[in-house]
């Protein structure tokens, strides 16, 4: 027994015996990696109007987030496939090397496509260092942390809704945009410097293969047509990119059945395994949640809400997962498996009950109609973060040692899918429900009741498979 492992007993399990002396050093550098690419996705939201202004290309600010998405996908498909032989610390000191690098080009920048090249970059390292974290995790931390470890990460992804665009503010006059990619240049360096001493050099025990280039193909390309849709006007546009997205997904699933050369762990594509029941939770939670994109739009427009308020009232969604993970952190086998069938109901229901709530006229700002609207929010986060560590625990601990850098690249993947996918199906119904033609409070009207309707669906889909799912080990 190691000697980490001696220090945590049953009785000592907690989320912070994650910083205890031992394992201090790993929490921080893997905690670290998923807030470098949770706040920057963040951040970069907010400064994008400054850049634009400041260096022109504004037909091409949409790609700002596209390309950092699809690049993010590439980079945490990356930690699964890299060369034979390539050890995960060895991949997080280029992960962070390329974080850096592409920081510095953005900060650099003379003009809009160089940022554009510089996001991608920056993308591409952060996605492998966001599926790092999860890569490590059973070779730092004893197994009854695991679960732990995985609702800090939740966690981090909460806060980073509310600290980025408060330090993406602080850096949106003038230029002042490219120092929030400078300061994290040094930041970068030294992580990728530490990780030598302060990350465990561990053998890659994964089984042989060749690295499967179509279906990474397909994925990236169902990735960039589905976020591209949610950033043009044309219905019939949106709809028709959408489709050939889901054709791309198609397409890649019906390969992963049939090759030998896989991109997922063994049984992720077929819906009899239990593994692929976990990862198509995890997919329509994040679908459902982001929903919530169109809430600061709707509070503004129906119920009368300033727009700073009603940013800082969309941050109770991140709140609540926050909260919610740090509460069900300490459940374990029928706990466990009970708090991820509760999360996907509560999500459901909350989203759902937002055709109530949040549909309403109320110009004057009602409390009695705003307030329940407001608990819907926080609730939606409760009910992925009841579940989401649950079920990373239950990937990780599922598959053999051999694909466990797939499953664990995996979880990044399905989390950006969902949204990706979640983004552009929203900004297709409200389009199509009446927001921009005929617009003002009728379009409003119209649009928030259809799309928390229809965003509601896939919630239906996440609760009959957690109902499937054994219960998590302890």
């Amino acid at each position: 027994m190691s000697s980490v492992e001696q220090t945590v007993t049953p009785k000592s399990i907690s989320v912070f015996s994650l910083f205890s002396p031992a394992l201090l050093p790993a929490t921080l550098m893997l905690g670290g990696g998923v807030a470098l690419y949770a706040v920057e996705a963040y951040i970069t939201a907010t400064i994008a109007p400054s850049i634009v202004r400041d260096i022109g290309g504004l037909e091409l600010f949409s790609w700002m987030i596209t390309l950092f998405v699809a690049a993010g996908v590439l980079g945490s498909i990356t930690v699964a496939t890299r060369p034979r032989g390539v050890g995960l610390r060895t991949v997080y000191v280029a992960a962070a090397l390329i974080f850096g690098a592409g920081n510095l080009i953005c900060a650099i920048a003379p003009a809009i496509q160089v940022v554009l090249a510089g996001r991608a970059v920056q993308g591409f390292g952060a996605g492998m260092l966001a599926a790092l974290a999860y890569a490590f995790i059973r070779f730092v931390y004893p197994q009854p942390l695991w679960r732990k470890a995985s609702t800090l990460y939740a966690a981090i992804w909460g806060v980073a809704t509310v600290l980025g665009p408060t330090l993406g503010g602080l850096f949106s006059q003038g230029s002042a945009w490219r120092e929030a990619f400078v300061i994290l240049v040094p930041l970068a360096g030294l992580m990728a410097l530490s990780s030598r001493w302060l990350l465990p050099r561990v053998d890659d025990d994964r089984a042989q293969q060749k690295t499967p280039v179509l279906q990474i193909a397909l994925l990236l390309a169902a990735v960039l047509l589905m976020s591209f849709a949610g950033t043009i006007e044309p219905i019939s546009s949106k709809i028709t990119l959408v489709a050939i997205s889901m054709a791309s997904i198609s397409a890649m699933l019906a390969i992963e059945r049939k090759s030998a050369n896989r991109l997922l762990p063994q049984g992720a594509v077929m819906l009899g395994r239990p593994i692929s029941r976990l990862y198509l939770t995890m997919f329509t939670l994040m679908m459902v949640l982001t929903s919530d994109i169109y809430i600061p739009y709707f509070l503004q427009t129906l119920h009368g809400v300033a727009p700073l308020v009603s940013g800082y009232l969309v941050a109770l969604v991140a709140l609540g997962w926050t909260l919610a993970a740090f509460f069900s952190a300490s459940f374990s086998g029928k706990q466990a498996g009970v708090s991820i069938i509760v999360g996907c109901v509560l999500e459901t229901a909350a989203t759902a009950s937002l055709i109530l709530f949040l549909a309403r006229d109320n110009p004057s700002g009602d409390l009695a109609l705003l307030g329940p609207a407001v608990v819907a929010m926080f609730l939606m986060g409760c009910g992925v973060g009841l579940g989401w560590a649950h079920l990373v625990t239950k990937v990780i601990g599922l598959v053999d040692s051999s694909e466990q850098d797939k499953a664990s690249a995996a979880i990044s993947t399905v989390q950006s899918l969902g949204g990706a996918f979640g983004s552009s199906l929203a900004g297709v119904i409200v389009n199509s429900a009446g927001l921009a033609d005929p617009g003002d409070i009728t379009g409003s009207l119209s649009a928030a009741t259809w799309l928390y309707a229809l965003m509601a669906l896939p919630g239906l889909i996440a609760i009959a498979m957690s109902l499937t799912l054994k219960p998590v080990s302890a």
